[in-house]
């Protein structure tokens, strides 16, 4: 099968088409085909050598990605929830060894979802780990409730634009941070209110949220701290929530965390139902072919993406 095949950590020359071993479902696993894939921040940083590239450069060679959409080809044993010809789409073996920019993945059945039917492939793959990470942010770790103020910076990024609409399902009022070309955009996507970055320090703008979901690190979670009413909840999910970061929340009673997304087909299929109901609605901006993967992974790098990049398998 056609893979594409990270040959040394660095820039996306070293992005390469190869054939490599097709591989087959195990006890509780699922073999794909593979229709879309989807490009994460993480991905890039993968390929140049960090983020989770020691972990995946033990098991050669190396094949970066994590979102996939596609048709289950065959099950292992043991398999209850899928068969031969169901569409899935999931974040695969995240963080851990996903090997997604490929023709077939292996995926253990319960990080997969089926695919809501109306919805094509490209969409799919784009509401996986970064409206898991949405998801698992506002629900799960944050608690989220109706009625309550959410800030959610770089609203309109992938992370962001299914935050906006995960934390409007539960009826709060969302504040999303973006240049003023994207304010729009976070309308149509359902924020109440926006604040433009380069104007406005938002930690100024708001000073009674709930929640705020931070996803640009150290210094805008330690300033949107500022942005939070007492008793209230920031995570970071870029590492922003540093010791001295934690220590000054809790001098305002204030909830400081970081968090990392995990596979969790449980979620996946909750993600599911709210795109199949109208919920939830991925962004695709940009689609490329599997022959560009470089070029996905440059767009990914400007950090001016409105919502998702995908690269089509088939």
């Amino acid at each position: 099968m056609k893979a594409i095949v990270l040959t040394e950590p660095g820039g996306v020359d070293n992005l390469q088409i190869q054939e490599v071993d097709q591989p087959s479902p195990k006890k509780g696993e699922v073999l794909v085909k593979v229709h879309a894939v989807s490009v994460n921040p993480v991905d890039a940083k993968t390929r140049e050598g960090k983020a989770l590239f020691e972990q995946l450069k033990e098991h050669p060679p190396v094949i970066i990605g994590w979102d996939i959409s596609g048709v289950v080809e065959a099950i292992g044993e043991d398999v209850k929830y899928f068969k031969e010809g169901d569409e899935v789409f999931g974040m695969v073996n995240f963080p851990g060894d996903g090997r997604a920019y490929a023709e077939y993945v292996v995926a253990p059945e319960d990080h997969m979802a089926h695919k809501p039917e109306h919805i094509p492939h490209h969409e799919a793959a784009a509401a996986t780990l970064a409206a898991l990470t949405a998801w698992q942010v506002l629900v799960h770790e944050a608690g989220i409730k109706a009625g309550q103020k959410v800030l959610i910076h770089a609203a309109a990024g992938g992370v962001g634009h299914f935050a906006v609409q995960i934390a409007k399902y539960f009826k709060a009022t969302v504040i999303g941070t973006a240049s003023s070309e994207n304010h729009e955009f976070l309308r149509n996507m359902g924020a109440d209110e926006q604040i433009d970055y380069h104007k406005y320090n938002p930690a100024e703008v708001v000073m009674d949220a709930d929640i705020v979901l931070d996803s640009l690190g150290e210094e805008n979670t330690r300033n949107s701290l500022k942005a939070l009413k007492e008793g209230g909840t920031i995570i970071s999910i870029l590492g922003g929530a540093k010791e001295s970061v934690q220590e000054e929340a809790k001098k305002r009673n204030i909830e400081a965390r970081n968090y990392l997304v995990h596979s969790s087909g449980e979620d996946q299929s909750q993600i599911a139902d709210l795109m199949r109901d109208g919920h939830l609605r991925a962004h695709v901006s940009h689609v490329f072919e599997l022959k560009d993967m470089g070029k996905a992974h440059t767009q990914v790098e400007t950090h001016k993406t409105n919502g998702k990049v995908v690269v089509n398998v088939i």
